[in-house]
């Protein structure tokens, strides 16, 4: 989810969901420890409950970030040991750690004597062709003894690392959902929350039937109105908006703000795309927010233009016609 789940992005998504749980996008230590730490560790307070997603592998250096997510107010922070990419690798962090269940387990203890927070992992359930379960069972079993973790969000597919672009190594190798139920069977002690294939509400509710928890990604971006119905079906709790138009209002309410700090508000629009997607009218609705000619105009105005010719469909209440995205963690 790099470049997706900035801070924009959460804050749009909060204003949909209360009560899941949000990561940001991978931050690796190096960004941290050299870069520009406000950059990358600042968020509103509205995203409450929220989990920095750290990449690295130096227990030092994680240690270090670790203690700066507990310093900047973050309620999680999660080891990303699932990220395929061949520049993830290249920096030996992401999937390629699986492989190294050792040193995962020191960075996870170094992490967890630093800070106060709960320290989780997020991993495959293999690495390469293997498809043994008793890789994945090694790998969590090493981090709990070891390193103490106690949260895994496991994606249900093999990370194979060549020959497979990220994209290609989301959608190639085979979803095994039950090798993650049988992590559950097996450490019935440790939270397993379950990841990858997640497209509506009756799979998060099928899942949960076996496991802790349920992580939605890219669906939940690409359809953020799935997040509206949540609270209710999942936690029992009143949604946060009635309708699109009233998540759209308040969006508009927070790029106003943004602007009047000096950022730009398509910082912000371009997370909220998906919003109307179904309906009739949600094509021009995309266009016209995505449109760089009306930059200039204020993000009531784009607004007002985009709506022309949006009808809500029958029945559009919150979470109507909703797929998903999470209800455990987020």
């Amino acid at each position: 989810m790099m470049d997706w789940t900035d801070r924009h992005c959460r804050y749009f998504h909060r204003l949909l969901t209360r009560h899941t749980r949000l990561y940001t996008e991978m931050v690796t230590t190096g960004a941290l420890l050299h870069g520009d730490v406000p950059r990358h560790l600042d968020f509103n307070c509205e995203e409450h409950p929220l989990a920095l997603q750290i990449g690295g592998s130096e227990p030092e250096d994680l240690a270090r970030c670790a203690k700066l997510a507990e310093q900047w107010g973050y309620d999680e922070v999660n080891l990303n040991c699932g990220c395929p990419s061949e520049r993830v690798q290249r920096g030996a962090f992401g999937a390629c750690l699986m492989a190294e269940p050792a040193l995962v387990a020191d960075g996870v203890k170094a992490m967890r004597d630093a800070c106060s927070l709960p320290v989780t992992v997020k991993h495959r359930i293999g690495i390469g062709r293997d498809e043994s379960y008793g890789f994945v069972r090694d790998f969590v079993g090493t981090l709990n003894l070891r390193g103490g973790c106690e949260v895994f969000i496991v994606h249900a597919r093999n990370a194979w690392l060549q020959g497979l672009s990220p994209k290609e190594n989301r959608e190639v190798p085979p979803l095994r959902h039950e090798q993650v139920y049988r992590l559950k069977a097996e450490f019935p002690q440790l939270t397993i929350v379950i990841n990858g294939g997640v497209t509506t509400d009756a799979q998060i509710e099928q899942h949960l039937q076996h496991v802790d928890g349920v992580m939605v990604g890219r669906h939940a971006y690409h359809e953020p109105w799935a997040l509206a119905g949540w609270d209710a079906r999942f936690f029992s709790a009143t949604n946060p908006v009635r309708d699109r138009a009233e998540a759209e209002d308040q969006m508009l309410r927070y790029m106003d703000r943004l602007v009047a700090q000096g950022t730009p508000w398509f910082h912000a629009a371009r997370h909220m795309l998906g919003l109307h997607n179904g309906l009739p009218g949600a094509r021009r609705w995309r266009q016209v927010w995505s449109d760089h000619m009306l930059k200039a105009l204020a993000p009531a105005e784009v607004s007002e233009l985009a709506r022309q010719g949006l009808r809500p469909a029958a029945g559009a209440g919150a979470g109507a016609g909703a797929d998903t995205m999470l209800p455990a963690t987020a």
